[in-house]
């Protein structure tokens, strides 16, 4: 019987970070929420479908088939069958992405893919509200979170890294603000579920908040005890 790993959590906690390092541990698929969101832009734009023309973009996201697999240790991101992985990380591809994942139908077809995926694979997943809409039954559901100021620290530090001009306040300012509207948009605002497991990742390292995830899925039944 496959497992799936529900991972949320507001912006900055580490999600993604920690869920696909989990996944080379456990040998299991990372689905990555955003590559199918990308798939689906790239389909559309095949179809010389414009972002404004939001009733032909709900009528062909029905024809889209997209799945992700693991092949050779890669992540591969497949449209209707084909490995897609070198065309879905341009701009022009991130752009309309963000325009077609407001579109409830777009989002309705890829729930219905990931939830199809979870079935036929081992899957950990990550997002605002996998535990609570995309993935209800998971086997394992985190609640990844860090403070206010520890996850605009982190993001401060990474934009110095690449050498760009940043304010710490700005970015704290900007993190809380995002809380807010992810906690209370109308469609699947962000909470924790009543049966994920709180993990705080304030104090922390990135293979501390690993290891406490593998633990909690051990003592679930999953990846061994």
């Amino acid at each position: 019987m496959n497992y799936s790993i529900a991972v949320d959590g507001p912006a900055g906690a580490g999600k993604s970070t920690i869920a696909k390092m989990i996944a080379k541990r456990m040998g299991c698929v990372y689905v990555d929420t955003g590559a199918m969101y990308r798939a689906m832009a790239l389909f559309m734009m095949q179809q010389g479908i414009a972002d404004t023309e939001g009733e032909e973009v709900s009528r062909q996201c029905r024809r889209a088939d997209i799945t992700i697999r693991y092949e050779g240790g890669e992540q591969v991101v497949f449209l209707n069958g084909e490995n897609v992985n070198g065309q879905i990380r341009t701009e022009e591809v991130g752009r309309m992405a963000s325009a077609v994942a407001k579109m409830p139908d777009v989002r309705a077809k890829l729930l219905e893919l990931q939830q199809k995926l979870a079935k036929s694979s081992d899957v950990i997943m990550d997002g605002r509200d996998i535990g609570t809409c995309v993935l209800p039954d998971a086997t394992v559901k985190i609640y990844l979170t860090a403070s206010a100021d520890v996850r605009a620290g982190r993001r401060y530090e990474e934009l110095q890294e690449k050498g760009m001009v940043c304010d710490f306040e700005t970015i704290r300012a900007d993190i809380i603000e995002r809380d807010r509207q992810d906690m209370n948009r109308e469609i699947s605002p962000l909470r924790q579920a009543e049966d994920a497991v709180l993990v705080d990742s304030s104090l922390m390292t990135v293979n501390e908040v690993v290891e406490e995830i593998i633990g909690i899925c051990r003592q679930k039944g999953v990846g061994g005890k």
